[in-house]
């Protein structure tokens, strides 16, 4: 051989988007066909639109310190600062910042913090997506078609998807959303109409306007959609794991 020969270059690894970005960048084009406009709020919430604004009691246990992360106050505020539990209280922030230019279809994608212990299905800080319709005369069948239609575009048409009753302090009637997996069904998401308490939190008339809410976990979809056994594997920093998607 040569030995002046030069060796070729070596060609770098290229990169590519973490899997949750990639859904969520998914999920912002299949709500964006259904004319859902994308925003945001801040993760470090005030106790008023993480829980006061959407109709939670002063004694839920939501509150308690071991499913909340509480912030100390700043000096000489009564304001309690609170990592949020969900993106919701961008819901509530929506419905206060919005209510002059209603009708409104909006999605709220980021992370929340729950204090609590992690299991393959559970961890304390992960990714959650939101969203809020309002307008006149919206319904019941408003809110399962558009969540059929996501559910399906996300994970296939042949994805089993129900729809059971269920109870949140911010919607009224209130449902759970469910898909099969695995063979049994995994809790997806919380879903209902609009309580007109919150509504009214946000200096808006329930008796002008209407609309329905919902929000689940993203990591959640995730596993359904690609078969993850572990939700802690998305945090993991793991580039065996990384790389697959």
């Amino acid at each position: 051989m040569n030995p002046e020969a030069k060796s070729a270059p070596k060609t770098p690894a290229k990169g590519h988007l973490h899997p949750m970005t990639q859904i969520i960048r998914e999920i912002q084009t299949v709500f964006g066909e259904l004319g859902f406009e994308v925003a945001d709020g801040p993760e470090l919430e005030t106790e008023h639109f993480n829980f006061d604004a959407l109709n939670v009691p002063a004694d839920h246990p939501a509150r308690d310190m071991q499913d909340t992360f509480w912030i100390k106050p700043l000096k000489g505020s009564q304001e309690r600062p609170v990592l949020r539990t969900h993106t919701t209280s961008v819901t509530a922030r929506a419905l206060a910042e919005c209510k002059d230019q209603f009708p409104i279809r909006k999605i709220f994608l980021g992370k929340v913090f729950r204090n609590e212990a992690t299991d393959i299905t559970h961890e304390a800080q992960f990714f959650q997506l939101d969203g809020v319709y309002v307008d006149k005369n919206v319904s019941l069948a408003d809110l399962k078609s558009t969540l059929l239609y996501f559910y399906k575009k996300i994970l296939g048409d042949d994805v089993e998807v129900r729809f059971r009753p269920s109870y949140f302090s911010f919607t009224e009637p209130s449902a759970e959303v469910d898909v099969k997996f695995k063979g049994k069904w995994l809790e997806m998401m919380g879903a209902g109409m609009l309580h007109q308490n919150v509504f009214k939190a946000a200096g808006v008339d329930p008796d002008l306007w209407c609309g329905f809410a919902f929000g689940g976990g993203i990591d959640r979809l995730l596993m359904v959609k690609y078969g993850i056994d572990d939700i802690r594997s998305l945090y993991s920093g793991d580039l065996r794991f990384v790389n697959q998607f």
